[in-house]
């Protein structure tokens, strides 16, 4: 058996971190990253779309202004971002204030899908020199932290210090580690909504301001937009009795790729916190993509605005040529009426946001701006932490998204470098 200073799980911006301020501080450390993917996985490799700001992506339960700022600063050094120039901004915003919204400016830059895998290989190259161990394709089963001993797909694996940084979709494997080694943690926050499709003419604030933020009443917010080359896509999950759902999201290329489609898409979100006696905000929002694909027959639903507003589904006739502008990117949904499929607490707020955002933004309700449903957000894991650097137990640590220390790009890298901080003693 062979045993390693330091162990990482997960090879996104939160491993990576970690990876990058373990290796500058410790120049002889042996360092070993896990990923049961066969590639490195997290938002870089995602449209990769980066924020610089604080509060976006940094949860306030764990960071205050003063230490975000302070890792923003250090990811800002590592990862040397060009900051896209915003336009208008205090039009938008004034527009915003009437209505008792809040656009938040944010300093971003935009690398695309495409750009996200070319620097996703430099950085892998960067930590082959430094000579840190990456093994794609090899899952963590167990851990025995008695004995500082990981049960890989292949082998067992020793440490010294451990970071379990899974990302989004590693929720479920990370509520069963914290069971395993008695961490207490809550869940029961999750962020439910829609993702919204239409021409960039329809939402032009995008060739002002890359990815608006924009925060509504009742919190609901916008999330991750894109535009130029923008795709929906879908993705599959199971939950935790082993049925098979689909969320939605989206991405697009770096405009030296070409090709644009002339669309816009953008999430707009409501976070859900709930209370007793429910046990589990996670299986809650999973049962709602359950309910969602037997609505749409096995696929996500989608619905023109037009539609909508008529109190109609949408049909296949929706999506043709017909009196509509585009046809959608993600066309392997099933036409039907979302107000059937998501709770109306949750699809009264966003449709009160959205008309909100039609004042602002006038256009982003025309009658063929597309719904698609649903969009699920599973990252709300709250262990009980340690310390400051996230230690959960002995010396393991957690770290990035689906720990709840971060929600995206920045604020994952900040709190893996924040966990490599802790783990040092412990090597």
């Amino acid at each position: 058996m062979k045993t390693y200073d330091a162990v990482i799980v997960g090879s996104g911006p939160a491993g990576m971190g970690a990876a990058f301020e373990l290796t500058q501080q410790e120049s002889n450390i042996s360092l070993l990253i896990l990923d049961q993917e066969k590639f490195s996985t997290g938002g870089l490799r995602n449209d990769c779309k980066m924020n610089f700001t604080f509060p976006i992506g940094f949860p306030l339960e764990y960071w205050n202004e003063v230490q975000a700022k302070n890792y923003l600063k250090k990811v800002s050094v590592f990862l040397k971002p060009a900051i896209l120039q915003k336009k208008h901004l205090e039009i938008y915003q004034q527009r915003s204030r009437r209505l008792d919204v809040n656009l938040i400016e944010i300093e971003q830059t935009h690398l695309g899908t495409d750009g996200g895998l070319v620097l996703i290989k430099k950085l892998l190259a960067g930590l082959n020199t430094r000579g840190v161990e990456l093994s794609l394709g090899e899952s963590m089963i167990d851990i025995d932290s008695k004995r500082k001993t990981l049960t890989t797909s292949g082998r067992t694996i020793g440490y010294k210090t451990l970071l379990v940084a899974p990302g989004r979709k590693g929720f479920r494997f990370l509520q069963k580690l914290m069971d395993t080694l008695d961490v207490q943690y809550l869940d029961n926050i999750v962020d439910i909504g829609i993702r919204i499709e239409t021409k960039i003419e329809h939402y032009p604030i995008v060739n002002d301001y890359y990815d608006p933020k924009f925060h509504f009443p009742e919190k609901v917010r916008t999330f991750c937009t894109n535009s130029g080359n923008a795709h929906v896509v879908k993705e599959n999950y199971t939950t935790v009795h082993g049925e098979p759902y689909c969320s939605v999201n989206g991405h697009a290329y770096s405009v030296n790729h070409g090709k644009e489609n002339g669309l816009v898409n953008f999430a707009l979100l409501k976070t859900v916190g709930l209370t007793e006696p429910l046990a589990s905000g996670q299986m809650f929002a999973e049962n709602l993509g359950v309910q969602a694909m037997l609505m749409g027959g096995g696929k996500p639903l989608m619905q023109r605005v037009g539609d909508f507003r008529l109190g109609s589904r949408s049909k296949t006739a929706s999506f043709n040529d017909d009196l509509y502008d585009f046809k959608p990117s993600l066309r392997t949904c099933c036409p039907g009426d979302i107000s059937l499929a998501m709770p109306a607490r949750i699809l009264r707020a966003i449709w009160k946001a959205m008309k909100k955002l039609d004042t602002i933004v006038p256009g982003v309700l025309h009658p063929s701006t597309i719904m698609y449903y649903p969009e699920i957000k599973l990252y709300a894991n709250k262990p009980q932490y340690l310390d400051e650097h996230f230690r959960v137990n002995g010396s393991i640590f957690f770290a990035g998204d689906g720990a709840g220390t971060s929600r995206g790009i920045t604020a994952a890298w900040g709190s893996g470098i924040r966990a490599a901080e802790g783990m040092r003693q412990y090597l």
